[in-house]
């Protein structure tokens, strides 16, 4: 079974922080909680919740194709938000996303009381294949 850890430089890097933003096995992407940090680190869109999801999705598809996948091969996504409110603008640009890609996958969202970083609204992970 092919292992092959994918670390873009067409993203921020995440070495610091002891994880990787994606990972192969055989035909299979697991694609880390990806969040509104630029290639810098820096956060877009401080206390807006649309910019962090654009980007979140910008950084989620620059990880797919680097991985030689896309999000038309996502089959799950996990998105996870600070609050419910947030919910009708995430699904929004999901919704729109998944519809340029050409499907809409499985999706599981949770509201949780905090992310790792008190200033991420949004954070989105995926399982896509090759």
């Amino acid at each position: 079974m092919t292992f092959k850890v994918i670390q873009p430089n067409t993203v921020h890097d995440t070495t610091a922080f002891s994880y990787s933003h994606a990972v192969r096995m055989g035909d299979l992407i697991f694609v880390a909680g990806e969040v509104a940090r630029d290639i810098n680190g820096n956060l877009v869109g401080k206390g807006d919740v649309r910019a962090q999801t654009e980007q979140v999705f910008k950084n989620l598809r620059a990880v797919l194709e680097a991985a030689g996948s896309g999000l038309h091969k996502v089959g799950k996504v996990l998105v996870l938000t600070t609050k419910l409110e947030y919910r009708p603008i995430i699904h929004e640009v999901r919704s729109r996303v998944f519809k340029e890609a050409g499907h809409l996958p499985a999706s599981t969202l949770a509201v949780v009381s905090s992310l790792a970083d008190p200033d991420w609204l949004v954070e989105i992970e995926a399982v896509a294949t090759i």
